[in-house]
């Protein structure tokens, strides 16, 4: 289980513009987030990426590291990011189950005639400090309902300027 306050896992993925993404070299002014999305043919998906596209610059101001990334493949992503107008998002791919694991996300097997692949990883959306601690997690079983970017940047940027602290670290801890 990912805690608050605790070092986030690793996370290494090729990027469909080109190069690999390391979390471990990420250097924000603030935060970084990790939305993790179920892939190519989740409609809801594509609605949360394009919300986060068209905020792109805001993030950016705010001192935010951001990356969505998938379980498709390069081909897969490619064909989302073009059919889905993404393409100032850093959109990691290839990531392995045992990554997504690791993450705490859940994971489903594609029901029959459905267009999914056959294993993908349900949404995930993860703050990250610069020092490489959880600070926020959202990990849904469902696609439906993902933080809204906005009110998410909002949050972030009364945590940063009130030194909020991460919340639920007492989770692990003996009742």
């Amino acid at each position: 289980m990912l805690m608050p306050n605790q070092p986030a896992p690793a996370l290494s993925v090729p990027l469909l513009q080109g190069g690999t993404w390391t979390l471990a070299e990420r250097r924000p002014e603030r935060f970084t987030i990790v939305v993790f999305y179920r892939g190519k043919h989740c409609p809801i998906c594509r609605d949360y990426l394009q919300s986060i596209e068209a905020q792109i610059d805001d993030i950016a101001a705010a001192g935010i590291n951001i990356l969505a990334v998938s379980m498709d493949s390069a081909e897969r992503a490619r064909t989302a990011a073009e059919d889905w107008g993404i393409s100032r998002l850093p959109l990691g791919f290839d990531m392995s189950e045992a990554t997504a694991r690791e993450w705490g996300l859940y994971i489903s097997s594609q029901r029959p005639g459905s267009q999914e692949p056959a294993r993908f990883s349900e949404p995930g959306t993860m703050v990250i400090r610069p020092d490489g601690t959880m600070f926020f997690m959202a990990v849904q079983s469902a696609p439906f309902t993902r933080p809204a970017i906005d009110a998410l940047l909002r949050g972030l940027d009364f945590a940063a300027r009130n030194d909020y602290p991460a919340r639920g670290d007492l989770t692990a801890a003996a009742a």
